[in-house]
């Protein structure tokens, strides 16, 4: 069985974003969905939630953007002069590279992020990092923990397959250079979290079998979504995707991630991508899927 978990990160980050991931869910391949529990669209992210029962929730954890869910003064070390989170996988690390980083504080973040989305109503189907995060040394573990601490099944290791990394090249409209540097950063994170799906699978939690989508970011293209569903493997894969409208908030906002929302929306709500959905007999499943994950 060749099941397919289609993840819409940033849910909550702008109303432009939450209203694409909604129809991309509606209209489209969208399965699931990471929520940022400080994001600008945070309520209206709980709102599309609550009406589109069949879209599975997750907690997209942060460090890098957006006020604390925190007491500020509990997490001090991860705030910038703003008060606001500003902790993005480069500097975090070098802090680990210094032996400084403050795990105390990023448990009590992440765990203040997780218990605001439960505290609104919703169970999280798994957690997975913005821009990564939760996989970098010694934070997977503390993602591992507090998955534990608060019953949520499953989570995101983010180890590219290469040869679905390969697929979803596909297609000339895309940034040459900036899929060759997200390709060595998928490398690099894989590099980093050595081991991570044996880890999981020793503490009880949940993973898909393969993951794709860090190379292609913001550069997906309907020819590599098309063949992607054509080399699908057996067993389950995440595909994580960022789908989008693109409002004045988004414009503001320090994402690079703009017009290539509006294309990712149109992809996956192209018939033509949902026929080959249907004729390869794949299954699209959340990750609160019963069964579907090792």
């Amino acid at each position: 069985m060749r099941n397919l978990i289609v993840n819409a990160d940033d849910l909550g980050w702008t109303e432009g974003v939450n209203r694409g991931i909604v129809e991309a869910h509606r209209k489209g391949l969208v399965t699931s969905a990471t929520l940022l529990a400080n994001g600008r669209a945070f309520q209206s992210g709980i709102d599309a939630a609550r009406q589109n029962p069949e879209l599975g929730i997750g907690v997209h954890l942060n460090l890098s953007d957006g006020p604390p869910a925190a007491p500020a003064d509990q997490v001090p070390g991860l705030l910038n002069s703003a008060g606001e989170l500003d902790a993005g996988p480069e500097g975090l690390l070098l802090i680990i590279a210094r032996r400084g980083l403050r795990l105390d504080e990023i448990e009590r973040e992440w765990d203040a992020q997780i218990r605001k989305i439960r505290e609104a109503g919703i169970s999280p189907t798994h957690l997975d990092g913005h821009k990564h995060v939760h996989m970098l040394p010694g934070l997977f573990e503390l993602a591992l923990r507090l998955a534990k601490k608060h019953g949520i099944r499953a989570i995101r290791v983010a180890h590219e397959e290469s040869s679905l990394r390969s697929a979803l090249s596909a297609g000339a409209s895309q940034n040459t250079s900036v899929v060759l540097k997200q390709g060595i950063q998928a490398r690099g994170l894989k590099l980093l979290a050595r081991g991570a799906r044996e880890l999981a699978d020793r503490e009880g939690i949940a993973t898909s079998d393969y993951f794709c989508g860090i190379a292609q970011t913001g550069e997906l293209t309907r020819e590599g979504i098309e063949e992607l569903l054509e080399k699908l493997p057996e067993g389950t894969t995440e595909l994580m995707c960022h789908p989008g409208y693109v409002d004045e908030e988004l414009r503001k906002s320090a994402t690079r991630l703009q017009d290539s929302r509006k294309t990712e929306l149109d992809i996956l709500t192209d018939a033509q991508i949902r026929k080959i959905v249907a004729r390869r007999g794949i299954r699209l499943i959340n990750y609160g899927f019963s069964g579907a994950l090792g």
